[in-house]
């Protein structure tokens, strides 16, 4: 009697058991999935703050400009040119654009405009480096390494050299000519006068003693330069060395 009335708990009990677990997987399954919503929510409110804080709060808005690398440009030039509107969200100003206004500006060699959280632009120039005045007659220039003429002069500066272009003198010539320059030995440098390019292999140095020196194309400028210096003790007035393996005098 004892073991039927254990065996009709043992049965009854088994159907409570299994009501127990599906219950426990049941509150696992909504508890899971009550995770899942609360961090789908939390994702969503923290990209809605991102976003206002980004687009519409004061928090993070275009307060200044930071300029620098620029030495002969004024903070006032790089700014007007770069129109940075402040007021409006730092996250929507247009820093391709503005790069692109400052590249107009024949003294920026590169520029890289970046934003500076919280508050600021940030607008980093490399400016083109003179290596010689560019004298057409009415105006005065620099010129750079690349031939590229910038930065108008009202007289030349001192250490500078000139270089004066003829008619036929184009862009690619103006490089051969800041080339040349470039290769000049110094104590060359302090005989010059001028130098003088007509036309991309037609280059010629002219001495403040009156001497001239026929120099080509900017090609071997390196070799040229080292054969020039050593045939200034000659006694001539026309040095040319324009094939430095050849050199001549006159």
């Amino acid at each position: 009697m004892a073991r039927l009335r254990k065996g009709i708990r043992g049965r009854r009990s088994s159907p409570e058991r299994a009501r127990k677990a599906f219950a426990r997987r049941q509150w696992a399954r909504r508890w899971i999935t009550w995770r899942y919503v609360a961090a789908a929510v939390a994702l969503a409110a923290a990209v809605g703050f991102g976003v206002y804080a980004l687009y519409f709060s004061s928090w993070l808005r275009t307060e200044g400009v930071e300029v620098v690398g620029n030495s002969q440009l004024t903070d006032q030039q790089v700014l007007a040119t770069a129109e940075v509107r402040t007021g409006g969200p730092l996250a929507t100003v247009d820093l391709d654009h503005i790069e692109v206004r400052l590249r107009s500006l024949a003294t920026v060699k590169t520029v890289d405009v970046s934003r500076k959280w919280p508050h600021q632009v940030r607008i980093e120039i490399v400016e083109r480096t003179p290596i010689a005045v560019l004298d057409r007659g009415d105006t005065l220039t620099k010129l750079d390494a690349e031939g590229v003429s910038f930065g108008r002069l009202d007289k030349a500066p001192a250490g500078l050299p000139r270089i004066k272009v003829g008619p036929g003198a184009d862009g690619d010539a103006l490089e051969e000519g800041a080339q040349v320059v470039a290769a000049i030995d110094v104590a060359v440098a302090g005989l010059l006068e001028f130098v003088e390019v007509r036309t991309v292999d037609q280059i010629l140095l002219h001495l403040r003693d009156g001497r001239e020196v026929r120099w080509g194309s900017a090609e071997q400028s390196e070799d040229k330069a080292k054969v020039l210096l050593a045939l200034l003790d000659r006694d001539a007035q026309v040095y040319d060395v324009s094939v430095p393996g050849a050199p001549t005098t006159r």
